[in-house]
């Protein structure tokens, strides 16, 4: 039996707002990979509030794990910059009532557009308006774009919306973009792009202990899902839930790469809470990265490196503490 003519597994929701009515015969959607959720996506997401208020129906958010392009061409599908539950959580936030995550295997990779159109958009979602952005592509191929998609909302009386890019130095905001300055360490700028700040989250394990031996004892972290910034030492908040569940934030001070002043080659990701103590081994760390201090080095001596240590975290700790900056708007 080919994959095209196996039955496509249903949408798994995976979080909701509020606002969200599990009995609601219709709502307004937009698809997408929404990886990152950047502000590209914010202007899709708020046009589709303000499209779901008009017609008194839930906004919802379709979209995919794991991306499709580790399906069609796995060697070179593109590290995801967020998990599908961080995504979820960040899309609730904007606005949208619910995500929808469907599973993107070979099944949906071979559906055409007209069936993703009819027994997805219009059969299991019960779609009443789509809002899409300019480069919206689906179905089998890709064949499937908003050209297409716009006559057949119109044939079956669909609102539908097409939002323009946002710009930012003149140039869209795609998460191929910001995918780009993560890989080289540009978090601020890639911050600009987002809609929050980026995160990595990872469990804790044990390390060497050096840095506790230093006096800056580290958290590695392993299992990591997402892009991790290119080698360096970077400010960051992190956070670790506490045993009633809630976040405790940090500044930090994180550490990727290898510990070249110890002979070491492979890549770690250590990170310094400051004024932590206690228990973190077998826990999941949330780092959010605010800026980029400086390139790895390897240092002559303890006392030096100690040096270096103390300023990284004072430098961590000032940015922390700096105000916001301005997410990015069309210019």
């Amino acid at each position: 039996m080919s994959p095209a003519s196996l039955p496509l597994p249903p949408p798994l929701l995976l979080a909701t707002s509020d606002r969200w009515r599990a009995d609601a015969a219709a709502c307004a959607v937009t698809v997408g990979n929404f990886d990152g959720v950047h502000v590209g996506h914010a202007a899709i997401v708020a046009a589709l509030r303000q499209t779901a208020d008009r017609l008194d129906v839930p906004a919802v958010a379709l979209t995919f794990d794991p991306h499709p392009a580790s399906v069609l061409r796995p060697a070179s599908a593109p590290v995801p910059l967020t998990t599908p539950g961080r995504r979820a959580e960040l899309l609730v936030g904007l606005g949208i009532d619910a995500v929808l995550v469907q599973p993107a295997d070979e099944r949906l990779m071979s559906l055409p557009a007209e069936s993703f159109y009819g027994d997805v958009l219009r059969g299991r979602l019960r779609a009443v308006a789509v809002v899409e952005g300019a480069d919206f592509r689906f179905g089998a191929a890709r064949r499937g774009d908003v050209a297409l998609l716009r006559r057949w909302c119109a044939a079956d009386g669909l609102a539908f919306d097409v939002v323009a890019p946002v710009l930012a130095g003149g140039e869209p905001v795609s998460s191929s973009r910001i995918r780009s300055l993560i890989a080289t360490g540009e978090v601020e700028a890639a911050n600009r792009l987002l809609t929050a700040p980026l995160r990595i989250s990872g469990t804790v394990v044990q390390g060497r202990r050096r840095g506790a031996g230093l006096g800056f004892p580290t958290a590695n972290l392993s299992s990591i899902a997402t892009l991790v910034p290119a080698q360096g030492v970077y400010a960051a908040l992190a956070a670790v839930a506490d045993v009633d569940g809630e976040r405790m934030p940090h500044a930090a001070a994180v550490h990727i790469g290898p510990n070249v002043s110890f002979g070491e080659t492979a890549v770690s990701v250590e990170v310094h809470l400051v004024g932590f103590s206690g228990d973190l081994y077998g826990r999941r760390l949330d780092v959010d990265f605010l800026g980029r201090l400086r390139d790895t080095r390897r240092f002559d001596s303890i006392n030096d490196l100690k040096a270096q240590l103390a300023a990284d975290v004072a430098a961590a700790v000032a940015i922390v503490d700096r105000p916001p900056t301005v997410t990015a708007r069309n210019a």
